[in-house]
């Protein structure tokens, strides 16, 4: 999608000052927000992070987001994702170990994704299959790249096998993961579930963030699941 105005060459960046108590890690956070044209658009637009807008790019390309298609978004908090998905006229449930506040037209459970019965919970709020599994999801950073990337692959691992267990043949996953060398692993095994995998950065990501996102279509239903 079009990038939001605001984020061309010569514009005025605002500034943090030094402050007693502000660590320089939290004033290059601070900066990095205030200037960020996603978070600003984010906020006008009604979104709850700037992670909406990587949905809608990705959308953009691969059209995976249909009116009626029985979404489920986990690791939803705060639910970015889940308000795209809603707004696209999608049956939406969302998960996460945390709480959410209500979106309308989204079911929220709050659930630990390793939890045997969480599968089978979500497809029945769902009322069938799913059509998408979304995750946004990633481990809190620790500052030392190899363990963040272990990390939060591990996570998008756990959101494959619960999308392995509700999704329909033919639907498709979407996941988040850091640059490394378990992400290059992790393609040839959801290409065993799925017909058509690729690796996707999308204009609203960040140019330093070492975020990628995995759009996995035409899922192989297999025995047994």
């Amino acid at each position: 999608m079009k990038g939001p105005s605001g984020s061309g060459r010569g514009e005025v960046r605002v500034k943090v000052k030094k402050k007693r108590g502000l660590t320089a890690s939290s004033r290059e956070w601070l900066t990095r927000q205030l200037n960020d044209p996603y978070v600003h658009a984010a906020k006008a637009k009604g979104y709850r992070s700037r992670a909406a807008f990587k949905l809608l790019d990705m959308d953009e390309k691969f059209h995976f987001l249909k009116k009626g298609a029985r979404v489920l978004d986990l690791g939803a908090a705060p639910g970015g994702w889940s308000q795209v998905a809603a707004a696209r006229g999608a049956t939406v449930v969302a998960a996460d170990v945390l709480e959410m506040e209500e979106i309308p037209g989204v079911t929220f459970f709050r659930a630990d994704l390793t939890d045997a019965d969480v599968p089978a919970m979500l497809k029945e709020a769902l009322g069938g299959p799913a059509d998408l599994v979304l995750t946004d999801m990633a481990a809190p950073t620790t500052g030392h790249r190899a363990t963040d990337h272990l990390r939060t692959t591990a996570l998008v691992e756990i959101a494959l096998e619960v999308a392995e267990d509700t999704l329909r043949p033919g639907g498709a996953f979407v996941g988040k993961v850091f640059q490394g060398a378990a992400t290059n692993e992790l393609p040839a095994r959801i290409k065993k579930s799925f017909r058509d995998v690729k690796h996707v950065k999308p204009p609203s990501s960040r140019a330093d963030s070492v975020e990628l996102y995995l759009v996995a279509r035409d899922f192989k239903k297999t025995s047994g699941k």
